[in-house]
């Protein structure tokens, strides 16, 4: 009887994993999109989108484990970054082109698809969500400082003597006791600087992701890496004692020396952390009065520029000197938080560039206003919130994250006229005053009166 019993429990857990074969994890009311090898280049590699992707098998127990929070994830994350999963046990071929050895693996695709991130932390859905963002994070700021999202592959290991220099691709530079003052101290360049030992388990695993890491941040910030046993001397003034060691070395100021602080070593944690530090050091960009056509056609390049904010302020006698002013330091301060060669930045009076204002429809909702422009792609949207610092603020980041909303084509498909007018020279705005009438030798009519 109790074999029986065994046998009837052995079918029933058969048919349930046959079940689950056939029919997946996620049911179709799901959030998460079902990826097969049919459609996984088409949505996920050929998407401008973030996706977090699971290589799942049905019958895994970790994996039917996961179904309850990964859910929770992708409903929060609906439109904003992809959620989906796919079944490797039906899609092999998948699986093994991205080195999937275990149940569950995530893997987060960001600015380079052909990198993914591979998912370590907890299997909740905050810290699938934490980390979703902070690729998402990454990408967008290497699009703000108008970098690439296409990378080159590379693999670079570290050997047991220095660090390897035979790759024509490798963009860490080596750092020694002799040029570590000449390259980093003497420079005007970020720098983030690794201190290793050869021998350090957590450096060889290390090496390749600060190889990929130095390829994201060329341009932007110099990556080297020193090797601590044998260049004692520079070792010793940083005061490292562990293995790997990552500091930064501030573009204007070299004393000013901080330990990475980004959480794990990943490349997606070491880029989004150099980043935010990257685009601190920058100037904020200008704003410029809208006085002519060539200022547009400087300002906001269609080839060169992605998005041209233009802002209409009250007219000088609405809003004298220093209420101006204070609108202009606020775009100064929003336009410091978006620290980005893509972006122009202008500004002119009410009714000064009357083409301006009737191509966009601004004005009805009174001023201050603003209007982003896409000029290549000929659209527009028009910000209809509070005229203050987080109403703004809110405003492009959602557009910097491609969730803008409103968006229209410009009239005509062509761009408005821009009259030339005199720049405002600071002062506060005065009425006209009447010229006196001289009447003494007006003769007036019986019927004329004044």
């Amino acid at each position: 009887m109790i074999l029986k019993l065994d046998y009837n429990i052995l079918k029933f857990v058969l048919f349930v994993c046959l079940c689950q074969r056939v029919h997946g994890l996620y049911p179709s009311s799901s959030e998460v999109v079902d990826l097969t090898a049919a459609n996984f280049d088409r949505l996920v590699l050929q998407s401008d989108a973030v996706w977090v992707v699971e290589f799942y098998a049905p019958w895994c127990g970790h994996c039917q484990q996961l179904v309850p929070e990964y859910s929770k994830a992708a409903t929060a994350l609906k439109g904003v970054i992809k959620v989906g999963a796919i079944n490797v046990d039906e899609h092999k071929s998948i699986g093994s082109k991205y080195g999937v050895q275990g149940f569950p693996t995530i893997k987060i695709f960001g600015a380079d698809k052909s990198k993914p991130d591979e998912y370590q932390q907890d299997r909740t859905a905050k810290s699938i969500i934490d980390a979703a963002f902070s690729v998402a994070r990454r990408k967008v700021n290497i699009q703000l400082s108008g970098g690439s999202s296409k990378k080159k592959s590379s693999d670079k290991n570290r050997g047991d003597d220095s660090y390897d220099k035979g790759s024509d691709n490798k963009d860490v530079i080596e750092l020694t006791d002799k040029n570590f003052d000449e390259l980093v101290m003497k420079s005007d360049d970020i720098w983030l600087v690794e201190f290793y030992a050869p021998w350090c388990g957590h450096c060889k695993n290390l090496a390749p992701i600060w190889a990929e890491a130095a390829t994201e941040l060329k341009g932007k910030i110099k990556v080297g890496a020193l090797d601590a046993t044998v260049h004692q001397q520079t070792a010793g003034r940083y005061q490292v004692s562990g293995y790997p060691t990552i500091k930064f070395f501030d573009k204007n100021d070299k004393s000013l020396v901080e330990d990475y602080t980004g959480g794990r070593r990943s490349a997606s944690e070491i880029v989004n952390w150099a980043m935010d530090k990257y685009v601190n050091t920058l100037p904020p960009p200008e704003i410029h009065e809208l006085i002519d056509e060539k200022v547009l056609n400087e300002v906001c390049d269609k080839d060169k520029i992605q998005l041209c904010i233009i802002s209409i302020l009250p007219d000088i006698l609405d809003c004298q000197s220093e209420c101006r002013n204070n609108y202009i330091s606020t775009l100064k301060e929003i336009a410091g938080k978006f620290k980005t060669k893509l972006w122009g930045w202008l500004w002119n009076g009410a009714l000064k560039q009357p083409h301006i204002e009737e191509a966009f429809e601004m004005g009805g909702f009174g001023y201050p206003a603003m209007v982003v422009v896409n000029f290549k792609k000929m659209k527009y949207s028009l910000f209809k919130g509070s005229f203050s610092k987080d109403g703004i603020y809110e405003f492009l980041r959602d557009l910097a994250f491609g969730r803008g909303a409103n968006i229209s084509p410009i009239k005509h498909s062509t761009i408005p006229k821009i009259d030339t007018i005199e720049p405002w020279d600071g002062l506060d705005g005065q009425l006209p005053e009447d010229d006196d009438i001289d009447l003494s030798d007006v003769v007036l009519d019986e019927k004329d009166e004044l």
